[in-house]
C-alpha cells in the first residue's frame, strides 16, 4: 500500500526520533540490562550485555531546590550512555522508559563527599541504608545507591558497614563508592586525603576493609598533561590505571575509571575527539568494566563557576563536546559487552611511558602472550617498530583470544600491523560501530586515528 505524504513524513520523523534516543542498539536487551540477582545474593551480577557508561553528575543537583534540566535524561540516553547520572526516585519511570540503569543520589542535603558515615552508629548506618533502599522502591532501573565519593582510610570501617547493609537490604545492587586518584595527598590518617602511605596501600586497604563489589576511581591527568605534552602528568594517568587493574585482578573485582569530559581547570586542555577516545580506549585495553565521564553538566562545579566545554553548557544547551562524547560512547557501548566476557591477561607498550609518581608501576614492553610486536607507521613512507606509541591489552575469552591496540598519540593517526607470537589464521577486527567482524588486512594493516583503539579477535587452533 502506498503511503500518503503525511504518513511518509511521520515515518521519517519517527525514524530520526528513534535514532536520537539511541535506539539503534537493536542487538541489546530492550531493558533493563542492569543488575541481576545471583543465587547467593551477595554480589551484583551484571547482565553480560551491559557495560556501565555513566555521566558523573547529579541529575538535579545534590540538594533542594532541585534543578530541572533542559537536557536531562533523554539527552543522556541519546548520548549513548547506559546509566543515568545520580537520580531521584521521581526519575525512575523515565529511566525505565529510556532503558537507563540508575544510581540513586543521596537523600536531600547528604553530599556524598561529606563523610557523614564516620559520625553514625552501627544502627544509624543500617537505618540510613534501609531508608535509601525503601526510598528508591522496586524499580528495575535501580542499579545501586551512592554511598560516598573519595573517602580516606579513616572512613573505611563505616563504609564496610554501609556496603554490608546494601547487601542486606538490596541484594544484587551496588553500593557505589568512588576512590581518590593516586595523586591525592598521602600520609597519616586524618592528615592526608588517602590516609595511607601510598596509593597501593590505599587500594589494598579499601578492598580488604570495605569488602566492596567493585573498584571505582577518578583520574583527570590526560587533561592536565596538555594532551600528552606533559609526560610526568600523563605518567600518573598510566600509573593509576595499571595499579588499579593489578589490584582488581588480584581480588577478582571489576573496576570503573572516571575520566574527564570537560575542561577540568582553566589551564588544561579541553575535551576533543582524540583525548576522549584515548581515555575510553586505554580503560578498555586495561580491562576496565565501566567508564564514567566527569562531568555532563557545566554547572556542577562546587565553586559555582562550572566546568567549561562540558557536554551541556551552563545555559542547558548541547555543545560540540556532546557530539564528540556521543560518538565515543557509542563505540564503548558496542565493544564493552564483548569485552565484559573477557579476562585481561596483560598490558604492554611499544614505547613505555615514564615511570609513575612514586615508582608504582614499570610498564611492560612487548612481546606479550599473544602479540609479538606491532609494526606501525604515521605516514605512507613505510613501517617501523617504535612510532607512534601504542598500548596493547591482551584478553582470553571462552572461545577465542582478543587483543586491543590503542594509538596513544593525541596528535597523529597511525597504521598498525600486529604480528602474533604463533601463527593465527583469520584475525578479525571487531567493528566499534556495530560489532561486525571483518578480516584484518595482513598486508596493509589498520589505520587508527589519534587516541583510537581496535579490538582484534584471534581464533584458537582447535585441538
Amino acid at each position: 500500500m502506498a503511503l500518503t505524504r503525511p504518513q511518509t513524513i511521520a515515518l521519517v520523523l519517527g525514524f530520526f526520533a528513534l535514532v536520537e534516543l539511541g535506539a539503534t542498539h537493536a542487538a541489546e536487551p530492550s531493558f533493563p540490562p542492569t543488575v541481576t540477582r545471583p543465587a547467593n545474593a551477595t554480589q551484583p551480577g551484571w547482565h553480560p550485555a551491559f557495560f556501565p557508561i555513566l555521566p558523573w553528575d547529579p541529575q538535579h543537583g545534590w540538594r533542594s531546590p532541585y534543578i530541572e534540566r533542559t537536557n536531562g535524561l533523554a539527552s543522556i540516553a541519546a548520548c549513548s550512555f547506559t546509566m543515568a547520572g545520580f537520580v531521584q526516585p521521581a526519575d525512575l519511570p523515565e529511566c525505565e522508559r529510556l532503558g537507563l540503569a540508575a544510581i540513586m543520589a543521596p537523600p536531600d542535603g547528604e553530599a556524598p563527599w561529606a563523610g557523614r558515615w564516620r559520625n553514625l552508629t552501627d544502627e544509624q548506618i543500617d537505618g540510613a541504608i534501609k531508608a535509601q533502599v525503601e526510598r528508591a522502591g522496586n524499580s528495575p532501573a535501580v542499579a545501586g545507591y551512592f554511598i560516598m565519593d573519595e573517602p580516606g582510610t579513616p572512613a573505611f570501617p563505616a563504609l564496610a558497614k554501609a556496603v554490608a547493609a546494601v547487601r542486606k537490604y538490596a541484594p544484587g545492587k551496588l553500593a557505589y563508592i568512588n576512590l581518590f586518584p593516586g595523586y591525592a595527598t598521602i600520609g597519616a590518617p586524618d592528615a592526608s586525603q588517602l590516609g595511607a602511605a601510598s596509593f597501593t596501600e590505599y587500594l589494598e586497604r579499601y578492598v580488604n576493609e570495605v569488602n566492596p563489589q567493585f573498584i571505582s576511581y577518578d583520574n583527570y591527568m590526560v587533561q592536565y598533561s596538555d594532551d600528552g605534552q606533559n609526560a610526568p602528568n600523563l605518567a600518573r594517568y598510566y600509573a593509576d590505571l595499571l595499579e588499579v587493574r593489578r589490584v582488581a585482578l588480584k581480588h577478582d573485582l571489576p573496576f570503573w575509571n572516571i575520566v574527564s569530559s570537560n575542561q577540568i581547570r582553566e589551564s588544561t586542555t579541553i575535551p576533543s575527539p582524540a583525548n576522549l577516545l584515548f581515555q575510553a580506549y586505554t580503560t578498555l585495553a586495561a580491562g576496565g568494566r565501566g567508564v564514567s565521564w566527569y562531568t555532563y553538566y557545566s554547572s556542577s562545579s562546587a565553586t559555582g563557576r562550572g566546568y567549561a566545554y562540558a557536554p551541556i553548557d551552563s545555559a542547558g544547551h548541547r555543545t560540540a563536546t556532546w557530539r564528540y562524547l556521543q560518538m565515543v560512547n557509542h563505540q564503548i557501548r558496542t565493544l564493552g559487552p564483548v569485552m565484559s566476557r573477557l579476562r585481561s591477561t596483560g598490558v604492554y607498550f611499544t614505547d613505555p611511558p615514564a615511570r609513575g609518581a612514586g615508582g608504582i608501576v614499570e610498564p611492560d614492553r612487548l612481546p606479550g602472550r599473544l602479540i609479538q610486536n606491532v609494526q606501525s607507521k604515521a605516514s605512507p613512507r613505510g613501517f617501523s617498530d617504535t612510532k607512534p606509541p601504542l598500548m596493547v591489552g591482551e584478553f582470553v575469552g571462552d572461545d577465542a583470544d582478543y587483543a586491543m591496540i590503542v594509538n596513544l598519540s593525541l596528535e597523529r593517526s597511525a597504521n598498525v600491523l600486529p604480528r602474533t607470537r604463533t601463527a593465527v589464521k583469520d584475525i578479525r577486527v571487531v567493528s566499534p560501530e556495530d560489532g561486525r567482524l571483518t578480516p584484518l588486512d595482513a598486508t596493509n594493516g589498520l589505520w587508527l586515528v589519534a587516541g583510537q583503539g581496535a579490538l582484534l579477535r584471534l581464533p584458537r587452533e582447535k585441538s
